[in-house]
């Protein structure tokens, strides 16, 4: 890496930037996550097992990917914790005070919901990726009519989410994602110039309604599952 790569990097508008940009990609997973995983509304639930296997074919380029997330997650949690370091060492206490009475709840709890969410994150790889939280999924399969067999997604999300204290939890990390996401794409237009008083306020309710919707889209399989909708 070169001095004057490093040096941006190290700059308060880089380490914006780094945020905004691994920012966008985790958003772009979790959107194309969220049309996966929403097949297992479909009458049918091949629909869901065939998404599942499409990512098993992926073979190890699927753990490059999750990697590759994993990374930018860390990346954006940790400059996150950089800029927020840095901006309550510049800023006298008199200001500091008068800022967290205009900031919201999901402005100040930026960190802390961040930090949640990657500890679901990890929670959620152990649970439905490495089996380790239930090691029952990995024997649960489907059979097809030519004598092969994949794996029952489907099975496997009604079989996790029975689970109350899984279920809510689940549900808690979503909706500390949305409270992330929300603030965090006004963050994404500022660093972006794109702050106008005619152009931001649109985009500021555009990036609230997205974080909503995904948050209802994701936090909707677990409570079919526990009302019973989606059953075995």
């Amino acid at each position: 890496m070169s001095t004057s790569v490093r040096c941006w990097c190290q700059s308060s508008i880089g380490k914006k930037w780094i945020v905004a940009l691994t920012g966008l990609v985790l958003v772009a997973y979790v959107l194309g996550h969220l049309a996966g995983n929403l097949q297992i509304f479909l009458p049918s639930k091949a629909h869901i097992n065939l998404y599942g296997a499409f990512l098993h074919s992926l073979g190890p380029l699927l753990w490059v990917i999750r990697a590759f997330l994993l990374a930018c997650f860390i990346i954006h949690i940790w400059t996150t914790i950089q800029l927020a370091i840095e901006n309550r060492t510049a800023r006298p206490d008199r200001y500091e005070a008068a800022q967290y009475k205009k900031a919201t709840w999901a402005g100040r709890s930026m960190i802390m919901s961040g930090l949640i969410v990657l500890c679901f994150v990890i929670f959620h790889i152990l649970h439905f990726t490495a089996d380790v939280i239930q090691p029952s999924f990995a024997t649960m399969k489907e059979m097809l009519p030519n004598g092969s067999e994949r794996h029952d997604v489907y099975r496997m999300v009604v079989t996790g989410f029975s689970n109350p204290a899984a279920s809510c939890f689940y549900i808690l990390g979503m909706i500390l994602l949305c409270m992330h996401l929300s603030h965090g794409f006004g963050s994404f237009v500022q660093t972006l110039g794109l702050n106008s008083s005619k152009l931001a306020p649109w985009l500021d309710y555009g990036g609230r309604a997205l974080a909503v919707i995904i948050c209802i889209g994701y936090i909707s399989i677990p409570i079919a599952v526990m009302i019973g909708f989606l059953h075995l």
